[in-house]
């Protein structure tokens, strides 16, 4: 398990906010468990899986690919 940077954090929520996304919906876009995104939005887990991560990274990055 690896600890999610708060810069990381923080674009998740404001990436979600821009673009007005439920949990399950953000679930769907991501690939990421709503349940795991959940936790992190609300602050009751900063630890994660890597591959976890990289979907996160993945997602935030794909609006700059276009």
């Amino acid at each position: 398990m690896t600890k999610i940077k708060q810069e990381t954090l923080l674009a998740l929520k404001r990436k979600r906010g821009e673009k007005n996304l439920s949990v399950i919906e953000l679930s769907r876009q991501t690939g990421v468990n709503r349940w795991t995104l959940n936790k992190l939005l609300t602050g009751k887990s900063e630890t994660i899986r890597p591959t976890t991560i990289e979907k996160i990274n993945d997602w935030l990055i794909s609006d700059l690919a276009k």
